[in-house]
């Protein structure tokens, strides 16, 4: 396909959405309907639309409207693509813009437009990072860093890097936490690798890593909200530690007893109503369900979905989960909170709300970690009986 041809694809998913499909929803059926696209036009095309998500005000401001084409000729001018070139007609590409097309106005100078946030957002993003707001607001306009976790059960993090390295995945330390790589060069190449099918390294987000390796070491931990499994296997890699995986929805585990094995971990899966069973347990994580919102590089579309009755609600879900997570916790425990939120309604205020509902708890840990080029905006606190 050609770059015009992509473009003119990017659109008829962003047409599709408009319709109500999701956006992995819309990129499937056009897959499915386009069998002749390869590997890298798909790619591109899913950039196409995942950047039009990230910065939907600033496309759509510069767009002149929100159709389809309109976002894709905004995103385009917004990233000073020369679209002439690829709004010719030639090669299946779109037609020609039009003198009212072309016509784009000066730069956007409202907070809405630039930090491409819902209207009501705002102020949370104000309120719960003060001067880093904008910051981090722009910060999720960007693509996110391809990060790797290494297997430090198996390898270190410098035999992983040249392993890979031989493999054309070209890595850097990442600063986050000493397990954490940052892919720099070859990133469509980590499935197919070696160092990936063995088990010597697995897909994750640095803060999140981060967030496992600030929990004490050693012991009997269970991961409360195990989703895929990603932190549960960052705990095994700890051979000190015995790990329990549970989530209450046990289809978000399906895929763990693969990467389990392939990771030669040591994770024991546990039913809600087997919790007890096992219980004490000296660290309990918590990495509960939240609005995103420090991951919305990821899933862009979460940002503008999500409703101020939704957030209510995961405050409502985030207590709930607290108060059953600190039943199990040893009397010397830790209660291990985590959010890949920057909202302090999510962060913070559940913190304090849980330590007014249970005096005789206390904070002992407590870290923000920003969205960046290292890694996705995460919060944690460490809470334990005083």
């Amino acid at each position: 396909m050609t770059p015009g041809a992509r473009v003119a694809a990017a659109i008829e998913v962003l047409d599709d959405m408009a319709g109500g499909l999701a956006a992995e929803q819309a990129l499937t059926r056009w897959a499915r309907r386009s069998r002749f696209a390869g590997s890298k036009d798909r790619a591109a095309i899913r950039d196409h639309v995942f950047d039009v998500l990230r910065t939907r005000k600033t496309a759509a401001y510069y767009g002149g409207s929100d159709t389809a084409r309109a976002l894709m000729i905004g995103l385009l001018h917004h990233q000073r693509a020369d679209i002439a070139s690829l709004f010719d007609a030639q090669g299946h590409a779109p037609s020609p813009l039009s003198e009212a097309e072309a016509n784009f106005p000066d730069p956007p100078t409202d907070p809405q437009t630039l930090w491409n946030l819902p209207h009501w957002v705002i102020p949370l993003f104000q309120t719960s990072l003060g001067d880093g707001a904008a910051a981090a607001a722009i910060a999720l306009q960007s693509r996110a860093p391809i990060t790797l976790r290494v297997n430090l059960a198996k390898i270190t993090r410098a035999e992983a890097q040249e392993m890979l390295r031989e493999q054309g995945i070209e890595t850097t330390d990442n600063p986050l936490a000493n397990s954490a790589l940052t892919v720099n060069q070859g990133a469509r190449q980590i499935r197919n690798s070696a160092a990936y099918s063995e088990g010597y390294v697995e897909l994750q987000d640095a803060a999140s890593q981060a967030v496992v390796a600030a929990l004490p070491r050693g012991g009997k931990v269970l991961d409360y909200c195990t989703g895929g499994g990603g932190k549960a296997l960052a705990l095994a890699m700890d051979t000190s530690r015995q790990v329990f995986a549970h989530d209450i929805d046990t289809s978000r585990m399906a895929d763990l007893p693969t990467r389990t094995a392939r990771a030669a971990a040591g994770v024991v899966q546990v039913e809600t109503d087997d919790l007890s069973t096992h219980a004490p347990y000296d660290v309990v994580l918590c990495d509960a369900p939240c609005s995103g919102s420090g991951a919305w590089r990821r899933a862009a579309e979460g940002k503008w979905i999500l409703t101020p009755d939704r957030l209510q609600s995961l405050t409502q879900i985030q207590d709930d989960i607290l108060d059953k997570a600190a039943a199990l916790t040893a009397p010397n425990g830790i209660l291990a909170y985590a959010t890949c939120s920057v909202f302090k309604s999510e962060n913070e205020d559940r913190v304090d709300a849980f330590l007014a509902r249970n005096p005789g708890w206390q904070t002992v840990f407590s870290h923000r970690y920003a969205v960046d080029d290292h890694g996705d905006g995460f919060f944690t606190a460490h809470l334990t009986r005083a």
